[in-house]
């Protein structure tokens, strides 16, 4: 067995087909199957089924795939280290952030990233948290900045606390509330109200809020994004709650401070072995950050 033999594997599993599989690969259909019957010849088992019309893996198969892509990971992880260790950074970045992200210029990080190591392929995805929470833990994306509610641990992972901040009230500028100097969580609950999903970490911040004062409240419209939050605050439909440091991004809106109201902690984390890439990316971070958590030290 190969690390070829494993990318054909990989391949044909992934794209559920030999002629896809072997244009992926760069290689004719019938070097990739020859490959892949020397293996299944080697293990003594069929690794897929094939009909005219679908390839299936076997419940070998799906053995055999589970540990193929570790090796992989492995073997790539051990090419993208000796480079490192030559000066060279290169391999992937899978960056998770959250739609929330304020005080820090996201895009210049990017970019500066991309100027200092343009070997590297970088993918960013917007997430909950406790999505990228799991998915750090699975080793499915590399860093991600978490928001979560002061009471949350971040466990099993690598994280640096960049900044503790409230949730102000955001309202229409008609809202009768609007013209209030502050709010409680009392005149809040009278609201129809539009707030992130139930069970997520970003509805974890008004929920314990609401909980620790024995208050109840209705939420109306539950989003997934803060885009759509901000449009039906805009629309007049309802009344949300955003973090404190980007609530200026917020044009033509009211933002009011609410008594005992909600409060999130941003945190930047990895795993315990970042790679190369990785690494490069929280020192860029750093540099990145200094301002904004010295800044941040007075929230």
């Amino acid at each position: 067995m190969n690390l070829r033999q494993i990318d054909y594997v990989l391949a044909v599993a992934e794209e559920e087909n030999f002629t896809r599989a072997a244009e992926r690969c760069h290689t004719v259909q019938s070097a990739l199957s020859h490959q892949i019957a020397r293996l299944e010849q080697e293990f003594g088992t069929r690794l897929f089924e094939r009909t005219s019309r679908q390839v299936t893996l076997t419940p070998a198969g799906h053995t055999f795939v589970n540990h193929a892509r570790q090796v992989r990971e492995a073997a790539q992880r051990l090419e993208d280290e000796m480079a490192a260790a030559t000066g060279e950074i290169r391999g992937s970045l899978r960056i998770g952030c959250i739609s929330t992200l304020s005080r820090l210029d996201l895009p210049g990080l990017l970019a500066e990233y991309h100027r200092r190591y343009p070997q590297v392929d970088v993918q960013l995805a917007m997430r909950m948290s406790d999505v990228m929470m799991e998915e750090l833990r699975l080793q499915q994306i590399d860093v991600a900045f978490l928001g979560v509610w002061p009471g949350e641990p971040v466990l099993g992972l690598d994280a640096r606390l960049l900044w503790e901040e409230p949730l102000l009230a955001l309202l229409h500028p008609s809202h009768p509330l609007a013209g209030l100097r502050q709010l409680d969580l009392s005149q809040l609950a009278q609201c129809t109200l539009v707030d992130w999903p139930a069970g997520t970490g970003p509805r974890q911040q008004t929920d314990m809020a609401f909980t620790a004062q024995g208050i109840r409240r209705r939420v109306a419209f539950e989003v997934n994004h803060a885009d759509m939050l901000v449009s039906l605050v805009g629309s007049g439909c309802a009344v949300g709650m955003v973090p404190a440091l980007g609530a200026g991004q917020h044009a033509g809106l009211t933002t009011l401070p609410v008594v005992n109201g909600p409060r999130r902690r941003v945190y930047l984390a990895c795993h315990d072995s970042p790679t190369p890439a990785a690494a490069a990316f929280l020192a860029l971070v750093e540099h990145f950050l200094q301002p904004v958590h010295d800044e941040g030290q007075a929230c």
